[in-house]
């Protein structure tokens, strides 16, 4: 039986990459960074993945290691438009073939409207520009792309009732929000239900949390909080995600409950109730 492994994002393979090369040039850690002038520490941490190079650190790992340019044009091909900390979760959900979300308080990215997606950026950007805001929309509303295929990944989203009614961006856009979240539902391109309010305490009530399962490598969990996630590979620790998902998904609402509540909460929206 093959064993399973997690699955290795380009930041890794980079990172990797880095590693074999400095070991080939007979360099540790620490000489390695006093050629790059930078803390054996974030040598480290850039051969794990957890970060990469500037250019200019880049720039002189190739010279260090001689290396004709190689990381520093390889580095361009993996900036990400993504925060530090959700890059490597982005570039996960492309491989995924099951996905599973919980939202305490928000509707999860991946089915966030531009208009939802406009007024969240805008509440906690205090100096912004249009053109800032319309290229924040664009960048997290292309992560729906996921959703084009028939078949992957597979998808089931479990919403706390806060999320449907935090008033986010006006009567209209939320209205709309919650009628794109029913017809992704109905067209089967993703699992629906709905924890209400009358649950009351539940196994996350601290945290978004996304589940991630491969082909071929072992699932992922992330959680995430203000400016800061964290993504776990850790079997112990995706058990125990898996574990509070299962819990809170059964005392959820049916499918068709879910539905139900979130068109009524459509329609409460557009007239303007609360």
């Amino acid at each position: 039986m093959t064993e399973s492994r997690s699955p290795r994002t380009q930041r890794e393979k980079y990172g990797e990459e880095l590693r074999l090369r400095r070991l080939a040039a007979g360099l540790t850690q620490e000489e390695l960074g006093e050629l790059v002038v930078c803390s054996p520490t974030l040598i480290s941490h850039w051969e794990s993945g957890r970060r990469l190079p500037r250019p200019d650190d880049a720039r002189r790992i190739d010279q260090a290691l001689k290396t004709d340019g190689f990381f520093l044009r390889w580095l361009e091909d993996l900036e990400s438009k993504y925060a530090d900390h959700f890059a490597a979760v982005a570039e996960l959900e492309q491989q995924a073939t099951l996905i599973q979300q919980f939202a305490l308080s928000l509707v999860p990215g991946v089915f966030q409207t531009d208009d939802y997606a406009r007024a969240l950026f805008r509440a906690y950007r205090p100096n912004h520009t249009a053109a800032e805001l319309d290229e924040a929309v664009v960048i997290r509303t292309k992560r729906a792309q996921i959703l084009d295929g028939p078949l992957k990944p597979v998808v089931w989203t479990l919403l706390d009732e806060s999320v449907l009614r935090r008033r986010v961006g006006g009567c209209q856009v939320m209205a709309e929000q919650l009628h794109k979240i029913g017809d992704l539902a109905e067209a089967g391109r993703m699992r629906l239900h709905i924890l209400p309010f009358g649950v009351g305490a539940h196994a996350l009530q601290q945290s978004l949390l996304t589940l991630m399962s491969f082909d071929d490598s072992a699932p992922v969990a992330y959680a995430e909080g203000f400016l800061t996630g964290n993504l776990m590979d850790d079997p112990a620790l995706v058990t125990a995600g898996q574990t509070a998902y299962a819990l809170v998904l059964g005392d959820a609402l049916s499918q068709q409950e879910s539905l139900a509540l979130v068109r009524a909460a459509a329609e409460e929206h557009t007239h303007g109730q609360q």
